[in-house]
């Protein structure tokens, strides 16, 4: 039997890294999208190549949801229980930029809205959603496949990094990271770890507008580690928490960003 995992915006970027590197090492996957049922397709489609590539037999489906709809998040979970039946991971990935990057003194409401309700209101009430499940599998004796069963949120150095043209993006990444804390100790006692993954820059739709600014910043140091990040990077690390390898450890922030949150002088 494989373990399930549930990867919110996975049909590109980021998510897509995770479906494949999650492919590869046996996991049955439920990938959500937003709009893009073509390229959400392909990447179950390779998601199922690469499963096979690695000598694994796993399976890929496909859900449309929009996690800041109540409706949409149930759905989402209503259709990992009809497809597998059960619900080992849960990846928080979905997420969006602002439409306009705007100075703080001319931002508007209504992006901030869109950003809060996308990148933190989703996340927060899915995992609630995938919590009670995952304590219910567990009152009727359906054990994770391996180890604990697993939350991980990807959220972003911009969390913590200042960027006055795009504050309502780091207001809502800084409001995400506190999602891992809260219910790490909240799961704990029902045997669920629950991690952070913070992406620094990496190579994705998102980050291309702003790929000359980038590469400039990273020639001249930005980071210790001197290239782009890729959705592979993340990937794997999303791998090591899934096969269980840090099993005495929840609330975690584990950074994948080339070094970027080090202080140096």
């Amino acid at each position: 039997m494989n373990p399930v995992a549930l990867i919110t915006g996975a049909s590109r970027g980021i998510g897509r890294g995770i479906a494949l590197e999650l492919a590869k090492i046996g996991h049955d996957l439920v990938l959500n999208f937003a709009s893009n049922a073509a390229a959400a397709r392909q990447t179950a489609a390779d998601c199922v190549a690469q499963a096979k590539e690695a000598g694994q037999k796993g399976q890929a489906e496909i859900c449309q949801a929009d996690v800041a709809s109540a409706g949409d998040r149930q759905q989402l979970i209503d259709f990992t229980k009809k497809n597998f039946g059960r619900l080992d991971l849960l990846v928080n990935n979905a997420g969006v930029a602002p439409t306009v990057r705007a100075d703080i003194l001319e931002a508007t409401e209504e992006s901030f809205d869109r950003l809060i309700s996308v990148n933190v209101k989703g996340p927060y009430f899915l995992t609630q959603l995938a919590a009670r499940w995952m304590i219910e599998q567990r009152r009727t004796s359906v054990p994770p496949v391996s180890g604990t069963r697993k939350i991980i949120t990807v959220s972003s150095i911009s969390a913590y990094t200042a960027s006055t043209n795009r504050g309502d993006y780091c207001v809502s990444k800084a409001a995400l990271s506190m999602l891992t804390p809260l219910f790490a100790a909240r799961l704990a006692e029902h045997g669920i770890n629950v991690y952070e993954i913070r992406p620094g820059v990496i190579a994705t739709d998102m980050t291309r507008p702003v790929k000359d600014k980038y590469d400039k910043l990273i020639a001249e140091g930005l980071t210790p580690i001197q290239r782009w990040g890729t959705p592979q990077d993340v990937g794997r690390a999303v791998a090591a928490i899934a096969r269980d390898l840090l099993p005495f450890s929840t609330g975690e922030v584990i950074n994948v960003d080339g070094g970027f949150h080090l202080r140096r002088l």
